[in-house]
């Protein structure tokens, strides 16, 4: 497969890694929402368990920036994903000795957060280190696409093994995490960004965050995700929709969260497949994205109907997808190696903790106004974020090529 990031040994560890990364994380947040709100019957214990995961990563995302900058990211996920096996059998043993007790499952949940916190600008920084740059659109694409296989399978998997018994996940979790840690060991390319060691931590934050600040289509197309995430996210909605508006129990639960997934990888897959030249004009994708992921919500906020709810949820997905691939690459090809790791860790910061953040904000809209309110509130919400943006951000919405990006260095 020449001309392929796939020809590429170290890019496919990665990709294996990161497919397995998701499919555990996916299959613990079925297992853990379902077996939480099931215990309780309460939208906010949904809420603070979104919550307990996004506290340690706004703390800690941005020291593991200059820690991806400073060290090797193999050494950074390998411990990460140690830490995710402990995790996971934790959990396994708080669920066969029958706890139901919600404190004892949001220390985990922090203990989980600090290992996605030390892994996200790690994992998000690390693909332009293992293939060209000529090349590396198409990795983006790969990496998500591979990542969204795994948001696909792992929900639906969780689900039904969830049904033999809600130790099963857990359990399987248990294996499959080690593996993770095996395979980002495994890599042979070193990966770290040359940062010189003077100064404190604390002044290699602040230019990477200065850096951002100077950088419009950067900036940009991280905070029009930070909003639609935040605004527009239904994941912490769909236990309560699953049991009380559409009535299809754990199995449906899962396969409503693989939804998102299946239309994100049939987008993904695609892009990956179109050269450079054929790709979309990325200003228009990114935008045009972000409007379909907010309509897309506020039709899953109406629907009671469970046909009409996985189409919705499968557009949700696919304009995601075309978002996350403009951003992804904008921020990697926008940003110079030594400074990727602090940017990415911004960037996973603004988005990926962003994902517990709206999560928290939806369980709380939830407990107070009822789930379809607040469906419904946050896809109007992001559509009024793409509105606002393309007048505040006009370099990212002129954006054609990709290619084209280059590192600013003043």
């Amino acid at each position: 497969m020449a001309g392929s990031p796939l020809a590429i040994r170290d890019f496919r560890l990665f990709l294996g890694g990161r497919f397995c990364a998701n499919l555990a994380q996916q299959m613990l947040t079925v297992a853990i929402g379902y077996y939480l709100y099931d215990a309780t019957g309460d939208a906010l214990v949904l809420g603070y368990a979104a919550l307990a995961i996004f506290i340690p990563g706004a703390l800690l995302t941005l020291p593991a920036g200059d820690l991806a900058d400073r060290f090797d990211r193999r050494h950074m996920l390998g411990v990460a994903h140690a830490m995710h096996t402990a995790c996971a059998a934790l959990f396994l043993f708080l669920v066969l000795n029958k706890r139901t007790d919600v404190g004892y499952f949001y220390a985990v949940l922090v203990l989980s957060g600090v290992g996605r916190a030390l892994a996200g600008p790690a994992v998000s920084s690390f693909a332009p280190f293992l293939v060209p740059r000529e090349i590396f659109g198409q990795a983006v694409a790969w990496s998500t696409s591979t990542a969204q296989v795994a948001v696909m399978l792992g929900p639906a998997l969780g689900g039904l093994v969830y049904l033999a018994g809600p130790w099963v996940p857990f359990a399987a979790c248990c294996v499959v995490s080690p593996m993770v840690m095996v395979a980002m060991l495994s890599i042979r390319t070193r990966s770290a960004g040359g940062t010189p060691k003077e100064g404190t931590a604390l002044s290699r934050v602040v230019q990477g965050l200065r850096y951002l600040r100077r950088q419009p289509i950067v900036l940009g197309a991280i905070t029009l995700d930070l909003f639609a995430v935040m605004l527009g996210s239904v994941t912490a909605l769909l236990p309560v929709y699953a049991r009380d508006i559409l009535h299809v129990g754990p199995d449906g639960l899962g396969v409503m969260r693989s939804a998102i997934a299946v239309g994100a990888v049939a987008t993904g897959l695609a892009l990956a497949h179109l050269p450079a030249p054929r790709q979309p004009h990325a200003g228009t994708a990114i935008f045009g994205g972000v409007a379909v992921f907010g309509a897309a919500a506020m039709v899953f906020g109406f629907s009671t109907s469970f046909a009409l709810s996985i189409v919705a949820l499968l557009v949700m997905g696919s304009g995601d997808m075309l978002s996350v691939f403009v951003r992804g690459t904008v921020v990697q090809l926008g940003t110079p190696a030594e400074m990727r790791g602090r940017v990415s860790s911004v960037h996973f910061l603004f988005v990926g903790a962003a994902n517990e953040f709206g999560d928290f904000r939806a369980g709380m809209a939830a407990a107070w106004l009822g789930a379809v309110p607040a469906a419904l509130a946050g896809g109007a919400c992001t559509l009024a974020i793409v509105a606002l943006w393309t007048r505040l951000f006009p370099e990212l919405r002129r954006i054609n090529r990709l290619a084209d990006i280059g590192a600013n260095r003043a």
